[in-house]
């Protein structure tokens, strides 16, 4: 047996001011009591987090208050205070709200704003003088001036070990320079969204969804990029809200093309309308008419939603059976059968 320690194990993090287990001990967090609620704090720029309530204070949505930070204490503002989701949970369980913040502690805001703008001009020259290839976005101080926090985009890795010497020798306190993403820039900068509404990543979101193109086209969205893409240029959170009824009702419905019967006529679904559950459906007989029918009342094999997962390649490189371009992984092995219909082709 060797002596030195395993470098594996799992290292306790920092003690917790409020007696929840450090992140990263061995010692599994307890699951909340029932009635116990949790809470999301919004702190500067938008940023948000989850914090359990294991002292049953009596919070409010909108009051500020102080939360346990990393090796110390931050003040936020309450957006939420409920049961929350299994997920929240996951990070509410390490961290934990202290107090009601009191009218001296909010004090310090004006000061820390003042200084934060100081932080911001003086990172802005130390980058430049570096010569690093590096936009800043954002520059957060916490409440108990305990660490200094800079957000920044770059579209590689940056070595930036020298920037952080300077700037904690600068302001003698911790420095943390964060690499953050284009829909990271956006929910900390915020704004309007074409609905006339504040962003939804910068208003309350917690996390951001995984988004795909799949979910535009099961809704009949035209495919527009500059209709679908948010301002950070990627797909719209919305449209993950409200994909799980239009996958329900696509379920309930033929699919394109294929062979439906109504009242004994025999036709071919050339139109569906999710919103409306009813298949526009042409008959064979007679003139070839287009007739809108309700899918409750149609015959037929397969429902419309089935055949997309299981035949159609993916699309927006989110589903599982793709290989993160839009494509089904390529077949090992073997050779397809003769008269096997390829991927997206129609029943003719």
């Amino acid at each position: 047996m060797s002596d030195q320690p395993d470098s594996r194990r799992p290292r306790s993090g920092p003690p917790r001011l409020d007696g929840a287990p450090a992140a990263g001990s061995q010692r599994p967090p307890q699951p909340p009591a029932e009635g116990e609620a949790l809470a999301v704090v919004r702190f500067k720029d938008h940023r948000k987090s989850c914090f359990h309530n294991r002292r049953r204070l009596e919070l409010r949505v909108g009051q500020y208050c102080l939360v346990e930070a990393d090796r110390g204490r931050d003040l936020g503002r309450i957006a939420y205070l409920g049961p929350g989701t299994a997920d929240w949970w996951d990070e509410a369980v390490y961290q934990g709200v202290l107090a009601i913040a009191q009218p001296g502690d909010l004090a310090r805001l004006p000061e820390l704003r003042s200084e934060e703008n100081q932080a911001w001009d003086i990172a802005r020259e130390k980058i430049q003088e570096h010569g690093l290839a590096m936009h800043l976005v954002g520059c957060e101080r916490r409440w108990d001036r305990g660490k200094l926090t800079f957000y920044f985009l770059a579209d590689e890795r940056i070595d930036f070990r020298a920037l952080v010497r300077d700037l904690a020798g600068i302001f003698r306190t911790r420095i943390e320079l964060r690499q953050i993403g284009v829909r990271d820039e956006t929910k900390l900068k915020g704004g309007l969204g074409i609905c006339g509404r504040e962003f939804c990543c910068a208003s309350f979101l917690v996390d951001f969804a995984s988004v795909a193109l799949r979910m535009a086209k099961d809704q009949q969205l035209p495919l527009n990029p500059a209709k679908l893409s948010g301002p950070c240029g990627r797909l719209r959170c919305c449209l993950a809200y409200e994909h799980q009824a239009y996958q329900d009702v696509l379920s309930t419905l033929p699919r394109l093309g294929s062979e439906v019967t109504w009242r004994g006529r025999e036709g071919k679904a050339r139109k569906l309308d999710p919103l409306r559950a009813s298949v526009t459906v042409q008959f064979f007989d007679g003139d070839g008419e287009l007739v809108e029918v309700p899918g409750a009342q149609l015959t037929f094999a397969r429902a419309a939603y089935e055949a997309v997962e299981s035949e159609r390649p993916a699309a927006g490189g989110d589903d599982g059976g793709s290989d993160g371009r839009g494509r089904r992984p390529r077949r090992r092995g073997g050779r397809r059968r003769s008269g096997a219909r390829s991927p997206g082709g129609s029943d003719q």
